[in-house]
């Protein structure tokens, strides 16, 4: 049966045409959706290298005053002032903060293997780990023992440990920085996983965390993570600018718990997905009545040829499965050539690991579950009619 479809449809190329493209555009558009709602829900999976439970972030407002002229004693007096109220657990200081999309991208080169490698950046002090709860999978976080070496401390995420060198314990290496000026150099003293600062949807990237020390770092930290005792209410707000104005009167703050954070951003990046689904949504609907419209009219065609069949002593029921059979061929051979075009994208890596080979898999796999059952439900009603058809009457129809 299968082989006398094919030979049918094949005498139908011309007509099939338009209707094939039709379900080619339909999945590339489902293919596409499901490509990126696939990533975000990967992306979401995987660790972030840090948990933020019960973390507060301060965005210190310095109006005209350059970061640069801030004294160093500032940070200190900050930090001893704000552990002195008795919500407060830990208080520590970043460059920016996590889950804004701030971005500080250097260079850094390894003189052992001569790699040269461009990732985010970011200086924190000795106190972030316990106020952001970091996860170190080997080596320790920056303390007090750092201070005055010759080499500054950096912690190393996973991948660019892996990238500046390559096949080689990166714990206790040696890298200088890359860009104009003095060249600089670090000393790796721990490593992690994975630290994405933008959240859960952030592509994993190469990620160098330095040591904040105020009296001898170049740059100045412009955010305060403070870790607050469990179930700290957010009037708590209130209390920590009152502290946090009595030691810098002319700043402003502005303060927010990570967890809020992290909800916002997540809102801000899911609303564009969700946009493009609604379209994507519509688009759909405009296909299933294009798809069903071609089948009407392909049925109503072939009422003679239906009228003959019967008339030869073919079934009902053999009619039916006949106009649905062919259309899911038609399907099929639709996403195949569609198949044959999207796998293009993984092969060349034209999208690098936002399609890999699981999320490639995965919107395949959704997108022909929804174009199959999107065919079956328009090619059921015109395969029904065709069933019902009286063989005298169709032989007679113009």
């Amino acid at each position: 049966m299968l082989r006398h479809l094919l030979r049918l449809t094949w005498k139908r190329k011309s007509r099939n045409l338009m209707l094939s493209l039709e379900i080619l555009l339909a999945f590339a558009i489902v293919f596409g959706i499901a490509a990126v709602g696939l990533r975000f829900w990967q992306l979401y999976r995987e660790p972030i290298g840090f948990d933020g439970i019960d973390t507060w972030s301060v965005a210190m407002q310095f109006s005209d005053m350059p970061a640069d002229a801030i004294s160093p004693d500032t940070y200190d007096l900050l930090r001893r002032s704000l552990l002195e109220l008795p919500e407060v657990r830990a208080v520590g200081f970043a460059t920016h903060a996590p889950y804004t999309l701030s971005t500080w991208t250097t260079s850094f080169r390894s003189p052992q293997t001569g790699a040269k490698v461009d990732t985010d950046t970011i200086e924190v002090s000795d106190d972030v780990a316990a106020a952001l709860g970091v996860h170190l999978t080997a080596g320790r976080w920056f303390d007090a023992t750092d201070e005055g070496q010759p080499d500054l401390p950096a912690v190393l995420n996973r991948r660019m440990a892996a990238a500046l060198f390559p096949g080689r314990q990166a714990l206790g290496q040696r890298f200088t920085s890359a860009e104009n000026g003095p060249p600089r150099t670090y000393r790796v003293v721990g490593l992690v996983d994975a630290f994405r600062n933008k959240g859960p949807f952030m592509t994993p990237t190469n990620f160098v965390i330095a040591r904040f020390a105020p009296h001898t770092s170049q740059s100045r930290a412009r955010t305060i993570l403070v870790k607050v005792a469990p179930g700290t209410p957010r009037a708590f707000e209130e209390k920590l600018n009152r502290r946090l104005k009595a030691v810098r009167n002319d700043w402003s703050y502005e303060i927010a718990p990570l967890a809020a954070m992290r909800a916002t951003l997540l809102k801000e990046q899911l609303v564009p997905l969700a946009v493009v689904a609604v379209i994507a949504a519509f688009m759909l609907l405009m296909v299933a009545f294009g798809l069903f419209g071609v089948l009407w009219q392909n049925t109503t065609r072939r009422i003679p040829e239906i009228g003959l069949r019967r008339a030869l002593g073919a079934s009902a029921g053999s009619i039916y499965r006949q106009i649905v059979f062919e259309q899911l061929l038609l399907c099929s051979l639709a996403i195949a050539a569609a198949l044959v075009l999207l796998v293009q994208l993984p092969l060349t890596g034209a999208l690098g690991e936002t399609l890999n080979w699981p999320v490639f898999a995965g919107a395949a796999l959704l997108s022909m579950a929804v174009i199959y059952l999107l065919s079956l439900a328009c090619s059921l009603y015109p395969g029904w009619r065709a069933s019902r058809l009286d063989p005298a009457a169709a032989l007679h129809y113009e």
